[in-house]
């Protein structure tokens, strides 16, 4: 083999293994940003009400009183319906079974 030919070699595999390397990094930061399941109050499918759609969770907010501010409080989320991505069961697969109660 003639010298050309392995250094022509050695900087395609090294382009071909950087570009795979910093291919996957990308794909994985936008993997992640695409499996946080959230409402428009940013809360998780957990926290939601499958019936009703109603938020269970609880949200901190500044109190004041005659004019001035008195600390913190929490106050129910107001947000109605969970808009984020459903989870794969309920897409694929209809639940067969009553609910129970």
């Amino acid at each position: 083999m003639d010298p050309i030919s392995l250094v022509v070699g050695g900087v395609l595999l090294a382009l071909g293994f950087a570009a795979g390397r910093f291919g996957r990094v990308r794909s994985k930061a936008r993997a992640k940003e695409q499996l946080t399941a959230s409402c428009g109050c940013g809360h998780g499918l957990d926290q939601h009400d499958p019936e009703d759609g109603t938020c269970h969770a609880e949200l901190r907010r500044s109190r004041y009183v005659e004019g001035g501010w008195d600390g913190h409080e929490y106050v129910p989320c107001t947000c109605r319906q969970y808009v984020g991505p459903r989870p794969v069961e309920e897409l694929f697969a209809p639940k067969y079974l009553p609910p129970s109660g």
